[in-house]
This record gives C-alpha cells, structure tokens and sequence, in this order.
C-alpha cells in the first residue's frame, strides 16, 4: 500500500464523514441515495486537477493513475458507510428505546429488557444534549457513555462488510473476467484519471450543461423566487378515473447525471429498466380493475423475492468456478518481463505463481461471519433467526452488487422489505422470540433501504482494481482501511454534528422499528400466505427471467430490470432512463459504434457537470444550514 494514498484519505474521510453527516442534519444534499455518489466523484474532480496543475511545476504528476482511484475508492466505501441507510440512521437506534420510551407507548413493558445495556445509551442528560444539541461531544459524560455503544456498533459494521468483501474476492474474477459485466458505474471515475478526456470539447459542453442545470436548480433552495429547469410533472395527477388511478405518481423528470449514467447500460438492459416500470404500474391498474384492495398486488414482496431469487440463480451459474476458485491457487501465469541476474530480459517467459485469492476470501468470510455470529449470540438473538436474517440479508447484498455489475442501475433502494419483514410476513411473529424481534428491530439502520449499501461499492473497487493492475490483496487492504477509518470517523462525525446542531429532526428511523416491533409484539401472527405467495412468485419470475435470458439470446427482457424497477426511487428516474435509452439506440441504429464512441465524452459530462455543481450546492447548504437539493425533485 502507498503511504502518499494512506496520507490523503486519512486526511479526507473525515473531512467527507463530517460532511455526510453535517448535511443530513438538515438535508443539505444526499449525495449517497444513488449508485454513484457525487461527493466522491467531486473529491476525485479536484485531486485530478491537483494533479493536472502540479505538472507545470514539479517534473511529475504528484499522483499517479493507481493512487487516485485507490483514494477514489477508499472515499467510496467509507461514504457507503457512512450513507443515508447505514451509520446516518444508527444514532437513533441506539438512542430511541430510552429517549422515546412514554407510558403511551409501553417501550419499557414491551421490549426494553431483550436489549442488552452495553448496546444502548441510557443516561437522560446525555440523551437531552444529542437531541438538543448547543453541547459538545467531547465532555466526559457524553464520551463515556457512547464509547463502548460506538465501538460495538463499529466493530459489528466492520465485520457486515467483511462479509462482503469475502464475498466479492469469490464472486468478482467470475464477473469480471469470465462473464465481462459492463460496470456502467465506474465509467467516469476511470475516464476522469485519463489525461485525454479533459482535453475532450465535447465533454465539456456536456458539463456546462449538467453543471449549469445542477447550479440552477441548486439556487433556487437559497433563492425560492427562481424556478428550477427540470422540474417533475406527475402525469399521475390528470389520471383520475378508475382503474386508471391506481398507477399513482408517475413522474416526468430530466436529471443530466441520470442520462449520463444510463447511456453506460446495455441498451437491453435499459429498456427492460422503463419497461418493467410500467409492468408494475399496469399490475396496480389490474389489481384496482379487478376490485383487489387493501396490498394486492403485494409489490414490495415480489420484489424483495426477485432479489433474492436473482442472488440464488447468480450463484447457481457461478458455484462451480467459486468452487474451483476457492479450493485452489490461481495457475501460473508466463511474466515476460522478468530479469535474469544481469538485468536483461530471459530469453525464456518465466512463470510466477499468483498467491490464492481463495484462501484470502475464505479467511476474511470467516472472520466476518465469526463476529457477527458472536455479536447476535451475545445480545440473545437465536441461532435460528440469525440464520435466516443474514442468508437473506446477503442473498439481497450478492442480488445488488450483481445488479450494479451488469446494470449500472441509479437506484436501488428496495425500502422497508429488508430480512425482517420477509421473516415475519412469510413466517408469521409467533414463530421468533420477542428478544429475536428485537435485536432484528436493531438492524433497521442498515436495512431500512439499500442506497448506500457497500457491497457494489466493494466490486466496483475490484473492478477498477482489475483495469489498473492492482492485485487483490492489494485492494482488499485499501478496503479494509478505508472500512475500519471510515466506520470510526463516521460516529465521530454523527456525535460531534448531532452534539453541535441537534438531532431532534433525525429520529423519525427509531420511531419506524420500534412501532413495527411493537406491532409485531402485541399483534403476533402466523404465516401470511398471500405475502410467502409474493414472496415466491417474484423470486420464480426472476428466475425464469434469468433463464430465458441464458438460453435464448434473441430474448429482450432482462431481469435485473424487473428487480430494480418496482423500487420508489425509480419514479423520477425512469424518463431519464427512458431517453437515454432512446438516444443511444438511435446513435447505434444509424451511427454505429463509432459514433457511441465520439458521444460518450458528451455523457460523461453532463454526469461530471451536474455532480461537481451538486456538490458545491451541498457545500453551500452544509455550512449556511439549508436545504438543498433533494434528488427526487
């Protein structure tokens, strides 16, 4: 590992947690709600221009092609923990059962003694200051009552990603060398690191646009008299008769980073992405024309079943080269430019064994499995819900590190039907202990949504590894830095913002899982069927998607679009998406693939431009505590 790499992000995640959570005191920006995160890419924006501007005065570049994106990637995992649907949402939890607990509510009564005090913050006067901020983090009754909360939490974080940095070392080489996934994600931060896209013309009209957009819209949040350009239009609001009503918001929205990222996607790909959106909103206008009502047609079920059913066939196609791959070394491979003792090249290639990944990704799984095992066993979580909550939980992980590989989807947020709801709505409440539920209700701040989720992140760090030549195990240690410092940095962060501003606005994630888990209590139930049945439909249907798309190569639908398309945030995206689609199917129709390759710099701009204009709004709006830009319009 370099230590000028080492330097520069122990410097930065810090500086970018404190940001993350700053603006989330407020909503100043939400920079990790969609796949590629614009505070990394602005962060990557001003070292490449560092770099470009130190070549007029040193003989060389301070920084090389490999040290940026190892930084870039680094920021990345450290902000996926630091998200919106991780390390933002835990303070809460671990302070919602005392803070929120009334009479009315019956919090004490109902669950309070299954939480170990060790997990938790109890101490009122501690309790008031986070909530109420105009206090410091750094008095010694607030530092020792959140030490030993804050590092279990961490350690727990840490070994989650472990999990799935295990899995990505026996998932990635398959995918990224065998099957050639697209990775439409890391398109712009690999071009950015090359010195010839900024000398691109149309690159740069691309980025005056989508910065000029994105500055815009931005103005408008401290100048509310100025309109926005590219504002939604629900057309779900002029469809007002029966069964049509049911299709609810449909959005019309042009966001320039969403055009740009979607040109990246497969064309198939893509037009499955808008396709199945109105699959699911046709099921709705079904549904209600069939007189169906209260959850029919059970969407968020189908969906939560399509990930998992999109994990299962991924690894069925993968079992025997994970196999292979786990249970030996990689062959040797010919080194031509291997020297002989007199420096000169061997007449001969010489062979060179590679050490085996697979170990390194058996012993990294073992110990992120080992202490996540220890940490539910000791909190009194039961082998058997353990068992279940996270083959489901890293079935979905897998299902949503595949979906960015080969989609490269903006979104994929899958909101409130994580593990815990699958358990409860296909199994019934009755069949978990009280103390399970409730350890489960804990786990809400990592599966509330997945937006932030970091397992894509890992891959796409393996995949721009691969195109820069770093190794592996290189790589993994670059991640596991950047897990370990940005999980530490992250609480610090939440505590010194929260204990400084207040965060009496930010515990609405408590009152989410402990009403559920109360409803859960108080309400025991036994199987739902029509819930397992949506459940099992859905993960069938992406199986048999998947299969199609094996077998018959003329086949246009792909499932990765079925899975993400339901989601809620695919509202204000899938016009974007649908144009892009549009254009890069009329620029191959009739320009062939040499004009897709003369555009693209235009498409990365507008990605480029509306992201570094975004990023300066977010600023503005974290120092002067205002709202800023909310994606969703």
């Amino acid at each position: 590992m370099r230590l000028r790499v080492l330097i520069v992000t122990f410097i930065l995640i810090p500086i970018n947690s404190l940001w993350l959570m700053t603006a989330s005191l407020w909503n100043a920006g939400y920079p990790t709600t969609v796949s590629l995160f614009f505070n990394t890419i602005f962060f990557l924006f001003l070292l490449t221009f560092l770099n470009q501007s130190s070549r007029s005065i040193f003989a060389k570049p301070i920084f090389s092609t490999k040290d940026l994106l190892a930084i870039y990637i680094m920021l990345t995992i450290s902000s996926a923990i630091n998200g919106l649907d991780m390390l933002q949402l835990i303070g809460s939890v671990i302070i919602g059962p005392h803070a929120l607990a009334t009479a009315e509510n019956d919090w004490q009564a109902l669950f309070m003694r299954h939480i170990p005090s060790w997990l938790l913050v109890s101490d009122k006067l501690v309790l008031e200051n986070y909530i109420q901020g105009e206090s410091s983090l750094y008095l010694k009754p607030h530092l020792t009552a959140w030490l030993y909360p804050a590092l279990i939490w961490s350690a727990f974080t840490i070994c989650l990603v472990l999990v799935m940095l295990g899995l990505t070392l026996a998932l990635s080489s398959r995918w990224v060398s065998r099957e050639k996934l697209s990775y439409p994600v890391i398109q712009l931060p690999l071009r950015m690191v090359q010195n010839n896209f900024w000398n691109n013309r149309l690159m740069w009209v691309g980025f005056i646009i989508g910065a000029s957009m994105g500055f815009f819209n931005g103005l408008h949040f401290f100048l509310p008299f100025l309109p926005t350009l590219g504002k939604p239009v629900n057309l779900g609001q002029y469809l007002t008769q029966p069964p049509w009503n049911a299709m609810g918001w449909l959005p019309i929205a042009v966001h320039p980073f969403a055009i740009g990222l979607s040109f990246f996607i497969p064309i198939d790909i893509s037009f499955s992405c808008w396709f199945f959106y109105f699959f699911w909103k046709l099921e709705k206008v079904g549904a209600a024309f069939l007189g169906m009502r209260n959850e029919f047609p059970y969407i968020d079920e189908q969906t939560t079943g399509a990930y998992v059913g999109f994990a299962i066939t991924a690894l069925w196609a993968s079992y025997k080269y994970v196999g292979q791959n786990l249970a030996k070394p990689h062959p040797a491979r010919s080194n031509p430019l291997q020297m002989n003792s007199r420096h000169r090249p061997e007449s001969t290639p010489q062979l060179t064994r590679e050490r085996p990944v697979g170990r390194l990704s058996l012993a990294i799984l073992a110990i992120g499995l080992i202490g996540i095992t220890t940490f539910c066993l000791f909190t009194g979580m039961g082998v058997k819900s353990i068992l279940i909550f996270f083959v489901i939980y890293f079935l979905i992980s897998i299902a949503i590190g595949r979906i960015r590989a080969e989609l490269g989807s903006p979104v994929h947020d899958l909101h409130f039907s994580g593990p815990g709801r699958m358990m409860v709505a296909g199994l019934g409440s009755k069949r978990f202990r009280p103390a399970d539920l409730t350890i489960i209700s804990l786990f809400w701040y990592f599966n509330r949504a997945y937006r932030s989720h970091p397992m894509p992140c890992v891959l796409e760090g393996f995949k721009l590894g691969e195109r820069i030549e770093i190794s592996p195990f290189q790589m993994s240690a670059y991640i596991l830095s950047a897990v370990v410092l940005g999980s530490i940095s992250g609480f610090w962060a939440h505590l010194h913002a929260a204990y400084d501003h207040g965060n009496a606005g930010k515990l609405w994630p408590a009152y989410e899982t402990f009403n559920r888990l109360t409803s859960w209590l108080t309400i025991p139930t036994e199987n739902i069927f029509p819930y397992a049945s949506a459940f099992c439909f859905g993960g069938i249907s992406a199986g048999v998607l998947s299969s199609f798309r094996r077998n018959f190569i003329w086949f246009p639908l792909s499932p990765v679009g079925f899975v993400v398309s339901s989601s809620w945030a695919m509202n204000p995206f899938w016009f974007s998406i649908f144009l892009s689609w549009a254009i890069k199917a009329f620029i191959l129709r009739y320009g062939g693939l040499g004009l897709y390759r003369r555009t693209t710099p235009l498409f990365l701009g507008l990605l480029l431009g509306e992201f570094v204009a975004d990023s300066g709004i977010s600023i503005a709006g974290t120092v002067w505590k205002v709202p800023t830009y909310i994606w969703y319009g």
